[in-house]
């Protein structure tokens, strides 16, 4: 299990912007705001994709938006380049997210087809509404830091909206629970589920690479698998595919390239080309 740090400051703030929206809106508000946002892009997969992400900062990195960060040019970049949804940060205290992020996100993508993610230490259900009523497509769920009925309420509430849920695991507990999770609430055809393996150590933002590997035969079956944090070349994307990941979650390595687009799009060719070859490309 993972000892207090990050996860654990990140729970305690997420609980209390959570009471603090209720003050602002009402439950019932926001549920009927989020009734009437137009349907979002669904999430399409094929053999191995890519989800981009877009962040301000990172606690790892610090500041990847820098003064004059073309926003909308950045998303049009992944999306010209293939990525199958854009994940976007709207954690404000670390990552220097809001939600106007997402909101913006999701009306710039939507006309070209691309799902938006809202990446952030979501606790409460009410944030699954705020995430559908800003126009995003699925939401990540951080495993570890909820209980089985809080997870459950979350996937519940995700699977009401039609949003596609990335449950994000941190170590062999964690994709158990996914996989009781995933056999009490399945799948939607509109709302699917994934399963994500974090390889950065959330109490020393340190990035475990080999743990892609240790948790490979752990993974759910029945499940797309996505690889997140940590790639940031060819081969690792490589390797992850080799493992059987059909998914990869980059962030900072497209935040700081000089052209995301030309690395977006090489990322997918290899980890496609690994799929073709049946997964045998390290």
């Amino acid at each position: 299990m993972i000892e207090p740090g990050l996860l654990e400051r990140m729970e305690a703030a997420s609980r209390a912007r959570v009471e603090a929206a209720r003050r602002r809106e009402p439950e019932g508000a926001l549920l009927a705001r989020a009734s009437v946002t137009a349907d979002p892009p669904a999430l399409r997969l094929s053999s191995f994709d890519v989800i981009a992400e877009l962040k301000q900062r990172s606690p790892a990195a610090g500041r990847l938006a820098h003064e004059g960060f073309d926003f909308e040019g950045q998303l049009q970049r992944y999306a010209r380049a293939g990525a199958a949804a854009v994940s976007v940060l709207t954690e404000p205290e670390e990552f220097q997210g809001a939600l106007e992020h997402l909101e913006r996100a999701a009306v710039l993508l939507a006309p070209l087809g691309v799902p938006v993610m809202r990446k952030d230490f979501l606790t409460a259900p009410y944030q699954v509404l705020e995430a559908r009523a800003a126009g995003a497509a699925g939401v990540l769920i951080i495993v570890a830091m909820l209980s089985d009925r809080d997870l459950d309420a979350l996937l519940a509430c995700a699977q009401e909206c039609g949003l596609f849920a990335l449950l994000e695991a941190f170590d062999a507990d964690d994709l158990e629970r996914i996989a009781a999770a995933a056999a009490v609430r399945p799948a939607l055809e509109h709302a699917p589920i994934l399963v994500g393996v974090n390889s950065r150590d959330l109490r020393t933002l340190a990035v475990d690479f080999g743990r892609f590997a240790a948790l490979a035969p752990h993974l759910p079956r029945g499940l797309p698998a996505v690889a997140e944090s940590g790639i940031g070349q060819i081969e690792q994307l490589r390797e992850v595919a080799d493992l059987g990941y059909s998914l990869a979650l980059v962030g900072s390595t497209l935040m700081q390239a000089e052209d995301p687009e030309a690395t977006l799009a090489g990322f997918l060719a290899a980890g496609r080309a690994c799929m073709r070859r049946g997964r045998a490309c390290s």
